[in-house]
């Protein structure tokens, strides 16, 4: 059978991904991502620690960063993205910097953080006052937050789990129920920390139940080196992808009203929070 009328394989355009040994949701990543662009992951080596700042330093050490560049560099990617919050934001802006700079030493092409990804996403929204959603203890949370007020960014409310592990097998409804509890101080956005927290599905339908912008750690990595390729992301009604989908831009779509949005059960039994910060 002659195929050649098919004329295929289309070029793709590719997206160097260095993971965390632990990560478990390359599917997600992929939702994000245009059919023109290709994703190459790679990960870092394991090492016999639970989630922790201990193990966020360990998988953000230059040497580990640039040992994962070189795995990715036979794929020839665009640009390079740290699929990682915690390991982007351990070592503070100028920790968080100094990793973009060694993977592009490496690589020789543009690089993005998480972290890194997140400022960039808040700047977008124009958003300065946002509330935390994590699966981390209350030391990897606090250190998250520091990372946020060293950008000039406030956290009016948070909401965490102290997981150390299996962070990928938190279901939808616990981070609906912990969005709930961290948004009762206002904010201008939401943010739901950590890669391996599944969040895709959540997104617009807790922006349309909190009429807020809500964002995700998978979700501004693939948005910001999307836009270092001068393409965009893709996704269901959310507002860092779709500026018409933001407060304030037309008219405001309660969670019956958008196609494929069901809204979301009530809160039940949620946990006390945690302490205030010192």
């Amino acid at each position: 059978m002659d195929v050649s009328f098919l004329g295929g394989p289309h070029p793709q355009r590719g997206v160097g991904v260095v993971a965390p040994f632990d990560f478990a949701l390359d599917r997600e990543l992929w939702r994000w991502v245009p059919d023109e662009v290709s994703l190459h992951l790679t990960r870092t080596p394991y090492v016999p620690v639970e989630v922790s700042l201990d193990l966020a330093r360990l998988v953000s050490e230059h040497e580990t960063l640039g040992e994962a560049v070189r795995a990715l560099s036979a794929a020839e990617p665009e640009v390079l993205a740290y699929a990682c919050t915690s390991g982007s934001f351990v070592g503070g802006i100028a920790g968080e910097r100094a990793m973009c700079e060694a993977m592009t030493r490496e690589g020789a092409v543009a690089s993005v953080t998480t972290s890194g990804a997140l400022l960039e996403a808040l700047d977008d929204l124009g958003a300065r006052r946002i509330a935390l959603v994590t699966p981390y203890t209350w030391s990897v949370t606090q250190s998250l937050e520091h990372y946020l007020a060293e950008a000039g960014v406030s956290v009016t409310g948070r909401a965490y789990l102290g997981l150390t592990r299996h962070i990928w097998k938190v279901p939808y409804k616990d981070v609906a129920d912990m969005a709930r509890r961290a948004v009762l101080g206002g904010a201008d956005a939401l943010f739901i920390s950590c890669t391996n927290l599944a969040t895709y599905d959540v997104i617009p339908q807790l922006e349309a139940e909190l009429r807020m912008p809500v964002i995700s750690a998978n979700q501004v990595t693939m948005w910001s080196a999307l836009r270092r390729l001068g393409t965009h992301a893709v996704g269901p009604y959310q507002a860092l992808i779709n500026p018409s989908a933001r407060p304030g831009v037309g008219p405001v779509a309660g969670p019956g009203d958008m196609p494929g949005v069901v809204p979301l059960d009530p809160p039940q039994g949620l946990p006390e929070g945690p302490p205030p910060l010192p």
